[in-house]
């Protein structure tokens, strides 16, 4: 039986019930090792943790999602940050983009269906970054 590949979840949203409604789900999914932050400021505070795929509000009171995303990058450009934000705007989007972010998701009906997808292709960039680059990995790995 193939085991699962387990990743350490943030999730940073000031709305508390689509912070839970995210949280219900990775769990539904086998995912135990999540942890939620009402804001940016704390998430940034626990970067120590070494979250392995972050679920980033864009919209949110304390600090923007973009001023979030630049600190986790600048912190550890090898977390995947998944920007989520009700906004329908292109420019947002790519914005979210070339700052750093794996990915934008716009909230709704289907944002569950979009975290699975998600998750999956960073399985798959994994996957073939240890193929590509196995020396590589390591070595950058022992630097941390």
């Amino acid at each position: 039986m193939e085991t699962k590949t387990q990743f350490k979840f943030f999730i940073v949203d000031d709305d508390f019930f689509c912070a839970n409604l995210y949280n219900q789900y990775l769990t539904n999914m086998d995912y135990n090792d999540v942890t939620l932050f009402a804001n940016g400021i704390d998430c940034i505070d626990n970067l120590h943790l070494k979250p392995d795929i972050i679920f980033l509000d864009h919209n949110m009171e304390d600090i923007t999602g973009f001023e979030v995303l630049k600190k986790i990058k600048r912190y550890n450009p090898n977390i995947y940050v998944v920007m989520v934000s009700g906004q329908e705007n292109i420019k947002t989007a790519v914005d979210a983009l070339k700052f750093g972010a794996f990915d934008y998701v716009i909230k709704g009906n289907d944002v569950n269906e979009k975290m699975t997808a998600i998750i999956t292709k960073i399985i798959a960039v994994k996957e073939q970054l240890k193929k590509v680059c196995p020396g590589l990995i390591k070595r950058l790995l022992s630097i941390f």
